[in-house]
């Protein structure tokens, strides 16, 4: 932390500019060593500055300096931004001479690491940021800017606002019991406090179910027997010929995948191989990719041929979605019907009429989507949630904690004995935001993000 990094924060390659980013102690007095304009020592604060970065006597380019002084920066540190122009060699070129003259390269996300652990931002403002540059979609732009600014942050530091409150009214009560003005807490007081405590983490966990929707999309495939139009549904959602389409069964070998918006959620589509029994190796491998990617769908469309019936396979395959999020979608409407639909022991309500070649059944196929996953209400919410994995898996273990301790009072546990529980899930809720951390964490946290944030 005690050392100035530099990176490129631009995508590499031809551009109109490129933005090479500097922070730390001596990062006004490393580009100022390479700068031929003002004094940068002496410029005012978030200015601009027009001039040259030089190599001795031999101009290297044109660039704008901005100059910002802590605190008031991403990083909280003195931090010094160089616009070149956008070529390779230029950017590298001025890249190369910070190096030589004290620099470092920055590791991936340590300009966003120092802002935390300078204290600028949180784990969770940290983690968003990264949300924000993979944002596909205006929900998850939302939801990152929300986490950004701090309103996830706000949920975790009630929590532990609430949990702060019973532990010191506790702590008060075993340490001075001679006060009269203070609330005596008894485990029948107790009670009502940690069902409370346990209905706000569930609230947050149910509506965490949407961030994680909103983040990573909704993994949908489409599943069925050779030839019944799987290639053509995906093809025809993506409203490209991304899958081969052909007469011949078992053209799909492997899964093949796209990605449509619906209201704002991803779809992340794959087109599976037909399945049925076969002798060939390859087809066969690619049928058992097929049902185990079945059993990792948030969602099946589940396809069948209206021109033929219903034979045992396919009994047994819908036997394999029951209790999972699916649609069945019968195709081939245009042809005669042989399927008998009272066979199918499904919900009637999630059977959809299909013609692909007849561009019939797509639209209502993705409003029974959008009513599935209630896209339309999440659409209108404003999208504050927790949306990554490692949050909502400590905020899990907070809520098995919680109704271990509303055991304890059933069983009349010592006051003292609950307060320390209390207290673990206190500090374990700080492992969110990073009120509480392990170095080791944040090592992998931020090794996954761009080089220059």
């Amino acid at each position: 932390m005690n050392d100035t990094i530099c990176a490129i924060a631009t995508s590499q390659g031809v551009g109109a500019i490129a933005i090479i980013r500097v922070s730390g102690e001596e990062a006004i007095n490393i580009v100022n060593k390479i700068f031929k304009g003002k004094d940068l020592t002496k410029v005012e604060s978030h200015s601009i500055n027009y001039g040259h970065i030089v190599d001795g006597n031999e101009q290297i380019d044109e660039v704008l300096v901005s100059v910002m002084r802590s605190p008031r920066t991403y990083t909280a540190e003195d931090t010094v931004e160089i616009n070149t122009h956008g070529g390779i060699a230029p950017t590298n070129k001025v890249l190369e001479l910070l190096l030589e003259n004290g620099c470092r390269i920055a590791e991936p996300g340590e300009f966003t690491k120092r802002a935390f652990l300078n204290g600028r931002i949180d784990l969770l403002e940290a983690e968003a940021v990264m949300d924000m540059i993979d944002a596909k979609t205006e929900n998850q732009r939302k939801m990152a800017l929300n986490q950004i600014g701090g309103k996830t942050s706000q949920l975790i530091n009630e929590l532990r606002s609430d949990m702060v409150q019973i532990i010191s009214n506790i702590n008060v009560n075993i340490d001075y019991p001679e006060y009269d003005d203070v609330d005596i807490i008894t485990n029948e007081i107790l009670v009502p406090k940690i069902a409370k405590l346990k209905d706000k983490i569930k609230k947050i966990l149910k509506e965490s179910e949407n961030g994680k929707m909103i983040k990573n999309g909704i993994k949908t495939s489409i599943i069925g027997r050779p030839n019944v139009g799987k290639s053509s549904l995906l093809n025809a959602l993506l409203e490209e010929d991304k899958a081969i389409v052909t007469d011949i069964a078992g053209t799909t070998r492997d899964i093949v995948e796209g990605q449509i918006n619906i209201n704002g959620i991803l779809l992340n589509m794959i087109d599976t191989a037909g399945i049925r029994k076969t002798d060939d190796i390859i087809e066969a491998i690619g049928v058992e990719k097929s049902l185990k990617i079945m059993e990792e769908s948030d969602l099946i469309l589940f396809m069948l041929n209206n021109n033929e019936t219903i034979t045992e396979d396919i009994k047994e395959l819908l036997d394999k979605i029951e209790g999972k999020n699916y649609i069945i979608l019968i195709n081939k409407n245009d042809l005669e019907t042989k399927i008998n639909r009272n066979e199918l022991n499904v919900d009637k309500n999630r059977i959809i009429n299909l013609s692909i070649t007849e561009g019939k059944g797509i639209e209502e196929l993705k409003n029974k989507i959008i009513e599935l996953f209630n896209i339309e209400a999440i659409e209108t919410k404003d999208p504050t949630y927790l949306s990554n994995a490692r949050s909502i898996s400590i905020l899990k273990r907070c809520l098995k904690r919680i109704e271990e301790i509303e055991q304890s009072l059933n069983n009349n546990m010592p006051i003292d004995m609950i307060e320390l529980d209390i207290k673990n899930i206190w500090e374990e809720l700080g492992k969110i935001n990073g009120s509480s951390y392990e170095e080791e964490l944040l090592d992998e946290m931020f090794s996954r993000f761009c080089l220059g944030k």
